[in-house]
């Protein structure tokens, strides 16, 4: 078993701490992972996909690690989980932020309207745009020679430096510090707290003073 083999089949606080710093490679481009965020699946996380048991669209999740976990979002978005964990136990690793650190041509042209280059992977919607995944590569396995390959860091990132705070746009256990980045990297997401849909409507026609 390879590091990042063992790192994987690991706690999955671990792992999304340890996948800082690896390369997800696809399409032609290669990002540096920079910001992650770890989902416990049944293991007491409602903000999992998988909190409330298997289904057909997470059962990848439940094992073994090292495969993808890919999903459809607001109508439009596909965002990209190492799935973690000793099988049977589901939890995943969400890949929220990279650096474009090869194929940077190939990731402007399939986001051509992103300006700046340490845009183009910034959130994980932009991610798996820049890398060009879909639910097409759900299942694949990461640790092979496969359309994904998930390698492990040049230099490992030190605990140093390494920031944590609380996961974007959920609504269960949204303080959980569980989501972590490289500190002060530019290509790491803005941090904005989720709001209900409901609160933000009995907002928006509340009274200003």
């Amino acid at each position: 078993m390879t590091d990042l083999e063992d790192l994987l089949a690991g706690p999955v606080v671990t792992a999304a701490r340890g996948l800082l710093g690896c390369r997800l490679s696809a399409g032609g481009v290669t990002v540096r992972v920079t910001e992650v965020e770890a989902y416990a699946g049944t293991a007491g996380d409602p903000a999992s996909h998988a909190h409330r048991g298997r289904t057909p669209r997470n059962s990848v999740m439940f094992g073994p690690s090292g495969f993808a976990y890919v999903y459809f979002t607001y109508g439009m978005h596909w965002c990209v989980n190492v799935v973690t964990g000793p099988e049977g136990e589901a939890s995943a690793v969400l890949l929220r932020a990279g650096e474009i650190v090869d194929g940077l041509a190939v990731a402007r042209s399939r986001r051509p309207a992103v300006r700046r280059d340490v845009d183009l992977a910034r959130g994980p919607a932009r991610l798996c745009s820049a890398l060009g995944l879909d639910g097409t590569v759900y299942g694949a396995h990461l640790l092979g020679d496969g359309p994904v390959r998930l390698t492990a860091p040049p230099t490992p990132v030190g605990a140093a430096a390494v920031s944590a705070g609380p996961r974007v746009g959920v609504t269960g256990a949204h303080d959980r510090p569980w989501r972590f980045w490289i500190t002060g990297d530019p290509t790491v997401s803005t941090y904005r707290r989720h709001v209900p849909r409901a609160a933000r409507t009995a907002d928006a026609s509340a009274p200003r003073s």
